[in-house]
């Protein structure tokens, strides 16, 4: 029955609909790539066009980051009661409203509350529709379903920058947020048509016609039907968890937890270092501020390759050990970095190469925690780890501002940070060999990552 069907998933051949409900959740990581940076897209007309100070822009910068972390602790957990489909669904209202309203904003606070509510709902995605991606995945393809996620934030984060140079040029700040607007409630259709709802979350939760929608997934992903569900006492324990953060930090989940959450910090805090104060410090570094932007979109299309070679690399090797050594690697990246753009060709390359790796970290994390955490709890899992990685995120740039100040060279800053990375593998490695003991897979096997 239930094992049967799970067991069948996990360990055969990618259907053609589930690769489209990856697909599906792929597309959502691109909308949410486009809508969480699009503040930095139009941070300069929206400055010029209100003469808003630097603090005030760097409080819109900053929130939709507060914003998402919000809707990753907050929101994400009501997706293991309500089940992540639903969920998605929401957050995908709030975060297109957010954006159509953010169009016709007259004032900086108008704008700052709206990206509040617009980080609530990219926050709620990201976590259900990397959990989902990871459920509909067999064993093999997992990793890579998971990764393409991340591949999908950079191709929107990238192809965003391109779209708002040219709707700014024409229309006007205002349109880059209607745009982004339009294709994320446009995604509502397609979610309700065409994504299905997680089989752990209806055999765990069993809402409404669940064995009539179970079906549905079966056959539709050429599988026999199950005949009926296990008995309701299978499914007792799960029924009161994935509301909070008390059953992730319960005497068998905590250890587990507590490494999620340290891994999610300081590899967050190290990302958002890389990814906005780039470009800033090439300049301090020696280099011309055009060649310092050029480095910072290097980082960019780095992560489009970075995240999908994790997730290929992860078809045949260990997601825990890949992950370890992407952290690894970033670390000795970073602290080569500033050093080595004395040489302004060399600097490139290994900007792009760090580009690769630091994305890839993030892509990896996405897909180690759901293996860490049973069916019921995977959604709330994810989010409180976004949830506690976005407080690295909303700290890294304050942290960096403030060394800056007091005299921190830019080789300095990047020491520090590849300290934070390398900490980081020390955690994954300790998260990869409490998974592997402590956390059964959907088919009742040990998880190996």
């Amino acid at each position: 029955m239930e094992l049967d069907l799970r067991h069948r998933i996990a360990t055969g051949p990618m259907s053609r609909f589930q690769w489209t409900a990856v697909a599906l959740c792929v597309l959502l990581n691109v909308l949410d790539g486009f809508d969480v940076l699009v503040m930095a897209f139009t941070s300069q007309s929206v400055s010029q066009e209100w003469g808003i100070s630097g603090s005030v822009l760097g409080l819109l910068l900053s929130a939709g980051l507060f914003g998402m972390a919000i809707g990753s602790i907050a929101l994400a957990p009501w997706a293991d009661r309500v089940g992540r489909r639903t969920m998605i669904l929401v957050c995908l209202a709030l975060s297109s409203t957010g954006m159509l309203l953010a169009a016709v904003s007259q004032n900086a606070g108008q704008l700052g509350a709206l990206r509040v509510l617009t980080g609530i709902g990219i926050g709620g995605i990201l976590a259900s529709s990397n959990v989902i991606s990871s459920e509909f995945a067999s064993n093999r393809f997992r990793g890579l379903a998971v990764t393409l996620n991340s591949t999908g934030y950079a191709v929107g984060a990238t192809l965003g920058g391109v779209v708002a140079v040219v709707l700014q040029s024409t229309s006007g700040w205002r349109s880059v947020f209607l745009f982004g607007g339009v294709c994320t409630a446009a995604l509502i259709p397609l979610v309700w048509f065409r994504l299905p709802e997680s089989l752990d979350f209806l055999f765990a939760r069993r809402p409404a016609n669940a064995l009539e929608r179970i079906n549905s997934f079966a056959v539709r992903a050429g599988h026999p039907p199950v005949r009926a569900l296990p008995p309701a006492s299978a499914a007792a324990d799960t029924r009161k968890s994935g509301v909070g953060p008390a059953e992730l930090l319960a005497p068998g989940q905590r250890r587990s937890t507590l490494l999620i959450w340290g891994a999610f910090f300081l590899t967050m805090f190290g990302f958002y270092f890389v990814t906005s104060w780039t470009p800033k410090l090439l300049v301090e570094a020696g280099m011309s501020a055009t060649q310092g932007i050029t480095g910072g979109v290097l980082l960019n299309l780095g992560g489009i390759l970075g995240t999908a070679l994790l997730g290929v690399m992860t078809v045949r090797f260990r997601l825990g050990r890949v992950l370890a050594g992407y952290l690894l690697v970033s670390a000795i990246l970073l602290a080569a970095f500033v050093p080595a753009t004395v040489t302004v060709a060399v600097g490139f390359v290994l900007g792009a190469a760090i580009g690769v790796v630091v994305n890839g970290c993030i892509g990896g994390l996405y897909a180690l925690t759901p293996a860490v955490y049973a069916p019921s709890l995977r959604a709330t899992g994810m989010g409180w780890g976004i949830g506690v990685g976005r407080i690295g995120a909303i700290m890294s740039p304050i942290v960096a501002g403030a060394f800056l100040d007091a005299g921190w060279t830019a080789a300095e800053l990047y020491l520090l940070v590849a300290v934070a990375f390398l900490g980081a593998a020390v955690v994954v490695s300790a998260v990869r060999l409490t998974a592997r003991s402590d956390v059964t897979t959907v088919e009742g096997e040990r998880t190996t990552v």
